[in-house]
């Protein structure tokens, strides 16, 4: 059975995921208390409401995060074919 996500859609479990993870919450408060858009030399930062690592969204650790990697590497693209 082949899931497939939308972006939309995708952005905004993200976004939900890192509403729920106190590693998230952390870093936006204190971006949030020092009045800035990014933390620690940009390592941290908020793009389109979603919390940015080092220029990447950041999935938080779980289950969420597993199934979007066996997204991508259980394709033909990602070339690992569920192995």
């Amino acid at each position: 059975m082949e899931t497939i996500i939308e972006e939309g859609n995708l952005k905004e479990r993200i976004r939900r995921a890192q509403e729920g993870n106190k590693k998230v919450v952390k870093v936006v408060e204190e971006l949030k208390r020092a009045g800035i858009k990014m933390l620690k030399d940009e390592e941290w930062e908020i793009e389109d409401r979603l919390v940015m690592k080092k220029g990447r969204i950041y999935v938080p650790e779980g289950e969420f995060r597993r199934e979007i990697i066996q997204l991508h590497h259980n394709t033909p693209v990602g070339e690992h074919g569920g192995r």
